[in-house]
């Protein structure tokens, strides 16, 4: 049995902080620390020659998102560079969780960076909405659930997708054929004991999330798209996905040998932090922890205004003396994320950290760059018709997937 050992380092609850897919948390409400994070799932750090290496092979500028550390773990993308060098092609997958109407910024943050790659590779892309893993954890009805889908599909379309290399599927449409083979094959592979390692099961959850994990695995592999890949088994893929989904995968990495496929590789990134900290959480219940792409110009400058942690100084003159605290402020790390010009983003930190500039003012400067990217979503969401999102889930060939 091929298993990568440096993937069975550690299971995913240490008394230090927990992260999988259905929670977060660090020691104490204190930060996630990443490095200990890298460690514990034995993932690798995404260095500066990987990215140098993007650039060369794609002759455009790495994404920001790559640039200034948001995605900074990977599993075995430099393999994908490889085989790309050698002219092999490969195909991305990520996801969404329909669980809400509208998505806020931390939800937008992998699709913006699946198209960057999308757009630098010329690759395909299949997208799954896992309405029926809302269903049985979020105790929405099937119909809701469904009905959510189609909603955060439009959101998706809106970043921009090229609907010639792309296709976006609801788990309760497509399940089937193909996609449940592989399913069943997984599901095979792994044991209770493994299943309540990795994810953390016990004996007081239903069946149903018990059965989700194998879902979630094989659009990883190419024969559950035959309308897609056909005779194509060995393409590999490409994730791109926050690290709290890590477990889902190293599962998924630990079968794949076993089925005669490649194991897919991941791009991880970190957490989008609440408004209120990096030891808050963005909760659907609280909507002042973070900006939504339905939010009005009104609603975000005051949600930055009045909820936006900061680490100025609690007075002018002492601001002016000892500057601030660039680690914990909120504003400067919305910056970091959304701001794409990066001598302006070192200029704010330099006289921001340095008490030249002030609280206000980097505040302002948010807003600005907010309110014109949640506007500019709002209007491209706005153009998606029920017609366009039939056409993205189509079952389909995508003949020029690849030009």
């Amino acid at each position: 049995m091929d298993v990568d050992k440096k993937e069975e380092r550690a299971p995913e609850s240490s008394e230090e902080q927990v992260v999988n897919p259905w929670e977060v948390s660090a020691k104490d409400g204190g930060k996630i620390d990443y490095d200990k994070l890298i460690d514990q799932f034995g993932c690798q750090r995404l260095d500066d020659s990987l990215i140098d290496r993007v650039q060369r092979l794609t002759s455009r500028q790495p994404h920001v998102f790559l640039r200034r550390g948001v995605f900074f773990a990977h599993r075995d993308f430099n393999e994908v560079l490889d085989a790309y060098e050698r002219g092999d092609k490969f195909y991305l997958y990520t996801g969404r969780g329909p669980s809400s109407e509208a998505l806020h910024l931390g939800h937008l943050i992998p699709f913006m960076f699946t198209k960057y790659l999308q757009e630098a590779f010329k690759v395909p892309l299949v997208i799954q909405l896992t309405d029926d893993e809302k269903c049985m954890w979020k105790n929405l009805s099937v119909e809701e659930s469904q009905r959510l889908a189609r909603e955060n599909a439009k959101d998706i379309i809106a970043c921009g997708f090229d609907v010639t290399k792309t296709f976006i599927f609801s788990d309760f449409d497509y399940i089937g054929g193909a996609f449940y083979k592989n399913m069943v094959k997984v599901a095979k592979c792994v044991t209770l004991n493994k299943a309540m390692g990795i994810f953390g099961f016990s004996g007081e959850d239903h069946i149903g999330k018990l059965s989700f994990p194998p879902v979630q695995a094989v659009p990883s592999f190419p024969s559950s798209f035959p309308h897609l890949f056909p005779g194509k088994d060995k393409l590999r893929c490409l994730i791109p996905c926050a690290i709290d989904q890590d477990p889902y995968f190293r599962m998924t990495r630990d079968v794949a040998p076993r089925l005669g496929y490649s194991k897919p590789a991941l791009i991880e990134s970190s957490f989008f932090p609440a408004l209120q900290g990096e030891n808050g959480k963005m909760s659907a219940s609280d909507p002042n922890s973070a900006i939504y792409v339905t939010d009005t110009a009104k609603d975000i400058k005051n949600k930055i205004n009045r909820y936006a942690f900061s680490g100025g100084q609690d007075s002018i003159e002492k601001h002016r003396e000892i500057g601030a605290n660039l680690e914990v402020d909120i504003p400067v790390k919305y910056l970091s994320f959304f701001l794409e010009d990066d001598t302006e983003l070192e200029h704010i930190k330099k006289e921001y950290g340095q008490g030249r500039m002030l609280t206000g003012e980097v505040k302002k400067r948010l807003t600005e760059v907010l309110t014109e990217m949640v506007e500019r979503h709002r209007m491209a969401r706005a153009a998606v018709t029920d017609e366009m999102v039939d056409a993205f889930m189509a079952v389909r060939p995508l003949p020029n997937m690849f030009e």
